[in-house]
């Protein structure tokens, strides 16, 4: 017994030890050219998200939408309609809904713009008190430009000719609808298609394991992510209404708009609530007095906001969602530089899905690890 557990002599010959150590340095170098492959495969991915954003967005979304809405569709199919009779209500309930919106938030923000106008006016006198401080900072910008080198007599002048602000507005226009179309499009099919994707790639593997694992990998992004959107979308709602009747109460006025800007701002981290603070200040100064009053509308935002983006959304997500809240904030900043306002809605679920591909997959589970709260 002790002979067989001692260990062998080592009788192996200095080219011996060359010859084992090889296949491990074969395995390492093997390794290594992976991970550089792999890099290199992400950042051509990364590269033709960002050209190719007027197509790739509106796909990402609607499948991202189709976690959203499966439930839902379950749901339907059970009261017996077929596939794609509930498919398509689910799309024209969402077209109705964001039409409803838009016809009842049309007239508030109409009122809005026609005040741009006076806002800057109105906050200089409300804000009168720094002006010491302003004109200090305008004296320094002032002495830091005299400072720089200017250009000699004889450097040529560049003119930059921009577009008319009414042509940049109708082709946003035009791209938003065009982007809604490709996406409800999109939704739809996938709906009705359900798990067609999955089978062909199921049937396609050749070992029981891999799909076994593409199957657990599949259920488990859908579990989490129609989870964690339900619960955001669900608190959204609770805070927009929060908020529209903080902002009657106020004096604000056009409860539905705050409410519905609150809504929506609340689901891009920490940005959106950011920028939901500075407009909140800026149409309390606007609006209201006294001064001290004109603070309360975005003190009692970020109270709302505090109370449930800190507190009662983790408590909820905590069982089966935690990310590194620094990857999250990164994430934002960069989706949103790639595909603006939806991309920083999207970035958080992106980093789940991420999270949970590589928590099954055992070469990457380290990065599983690393992107975890």
């Amino acid at each position: 017994m002790r002979d067989t557990l001692s260990p062998l002599p080592d009788t192996t010959t200095e080219e011996g030890d060359s010859q084992r150590v090889k296949p491990a340095e074969a395995e390492s170098s093997i390794d290594l050219r992976t991970v550089f492959l792999g890099g290199l495969f992400a950042l051509a991915v990364l590269a033709a998200c960002y050209v190719a954003a007027e197509i790739v967005l509106p796909i990402v979304l609607a499948f991202v939408l189709n976690l959203v809405f499966q439930p839902v569709l379950r749901l339907l199919q059970r009261a017996g309609l077929p596939r794609w009779l509930a498919a398509l209500l689910i799309i024209l309930a969402l077209v109705a809904l964001v039409v409803c919106l838009g016809l009842l938030l049309a007239a508030p923000l109409t009122g809005w713009i026609a005040k741009l106008p006076e806002t800057i006016p109105l906050l200089q006198q409300k804000l009168s008190f720094l002006g010491g401080a302003i004109r200090s900072l305008e004296r320094a910008l002032e002495h830091v430009q005299s400072l720089a080198p200017s250009a000699g007599p004889g450097a040529p002048s560049v003119a930059v000719q921009t577009a008319p602000l009414a042509e940049r507005l109708l082709a946003g226009i035009r791209m938003l609808a065009g982007g809604a179309f490709t996406t409800l499009l999109v939704l739809f099919f996938v709906l009705v298609s359900g798990e067609t994707f999955l089978r062909r790639l199921v049937e396609i593997l050749p070992r029981f394991k891999d799909k076994r694992q593409v199957v657990d990998i599949s259920q488990q992004i859908e579990a989490d992510i129609s989870v964690y959107l339900a619960t955001i979308t669900m608190m959204n709602t609770l805070v927009g209404i929060a908020t529209g009747i903080m902002a009657w109460l106020c004096g604000l006025g056009g409860p539905i708009l705050w409410g519905t800007l609150a809504f929506l701002l609340n689901f891009v981290p920490v940005l959106g609530p950011t920028a939901g603070f500075l407009i909140f200040l800026v149409a309390g100064l606007v609006t209201l007095d006294p001064l001290w009053f004109a603070f309360l509308p975005a003190a009692l935002y970020l109270l709302i906001h505090v109370a449930e983006g800190e507190t009662i959304t983790p408590m909820l997500l905590a069982s089966r969602f935690t990310v590194n809240p620094v990857l999250v904030i990164l994430g934002v900043i960069f989706w949103s530089w790639m595909w603006g306002a939806c991309g920083a809605i999207l970035a958080t679920p992106l980093l789940a899905i991420t999270k949970i591909v590589c928590d099954r997959i055992e070469p990457l589970r380290p990065v599983g690890h690393f992107i975890g709260g």
